[in-house]
């Protein structure tokens, strides 16, 4: 049974169709711990599971967003010889579990955003932060390498000399400049920062097909790595695939009627 103390680190509240995440342990700046870790991707469960919810938010509590692995546990693995090391048991699931998520995952960067901390971040598909947030990627500064797949995503993001400037030298970047590089997507004093994300993410899950985002997710994702022609090849298919669905004419029939869009909702995980 979970504990009453890895349940706190994480809360979660629904606002709608919308689910919000807070990662909560502001005494450390909300850095990562495995326990921290299980609680987050368990409640990516629940939302993927339940129809109802239809995007999810996440943010962290205090003054920061994440700032990265717990010291304490990046201390005891730099102590730990190799054996020891090879020895620890496996995840039950892959850090890179909220790139799988099926529906709109997005980020409310209120502070610092450090190490793990930005590649959690990263893993949302759209980010919001505060002018003052802070983000860097920390690694080089602690005899780190670029973990858990972040040189693949910053270049993607922000190019490829940007990410090498901000891997290599570990820069602070506040909230105007990751704009401006494409970081984040939006802008938003501190103030209004979990309020705007919510009113995006609720523009989304009223207005949008979740079976459409879904697949357009998953388009993206595919296509960072395909060919301009396979892209193609892939959505003509996919094309054909969604004129028999309900999704489309719904989409067309609330747009003629002027009326908001009643699509349906994902089936259950693995059905």
């Amino acid at each position: 049974m979970e504990t009453s103390l890895a349940a706190e680190t994480v809360l979660a509240e629904r606002r709608g169709p919308v689910l919000v995440l807070t990662l909560n342990r502001p005494e450390r700046l909300n850095a990562w711990t495995y326990a921290l870790e299980d609680r987050y991707f368990d409640l990516l469960d629940v939302a993927e599971a339940d129809p109802d919810v239809r995007a999810v938010v996440v943010t962290g509590a205090g003054r920061g967003f994440c700032a990265g692995a717990d010291l304490e546990d990046l201390e005891a693995a730099g102590n730990a010889d190799a054996e020891t090391l090879a020895r620890l048991p496996a995840r039950g699931r892959p850090r890179t579990r909220p790139l799988e998520l099926r529906k709109p995952l997005i980020a409310a960067v209120n502070g610092a955003a450090a190490g793990l901390g930005l590649v959690e971040a990263l893993y949302c598909d759209i980010r919001f932060a505060a002018p003052d947030a802070k983000f860097t990627t920390a690694f080089a500064r602690r005899g780190l390498i670029a973990e858990y797949g972040i040189a693949w995503l910053l270049p993607r993001l922000v190019g490829a000399s940007r990410a090498m400037d901000l891997l290599l030298s570990s820069r602070v970047v506040r909230g105007e400049e990751a704009l401006a590089m494409g970081l984040v997507d939006f802008v938003v004093e501190r103030e209004g920062l979990l309020d705007a994300a919510v009113a995006y993410a609720t523009e989304l899950a009223e207005q949008c097909s979740p079976w459409s985002m879904q697949t357009i997710k998953q388009q993206v994702l595919r296509g960072l790595d395909s060919s301009f022609a396979a892209s193609v090849a892939e959505a003509d298919a996919l094309m054909l695939d969604s004129f028999a669905r309900p999704d489309v004419r719904e989409g067309v029939a609330s747009y003629l009627e002027h009326r908001a869009p009643a699509f349906p909702p994902l089936p259950a995980p693995g059905t």
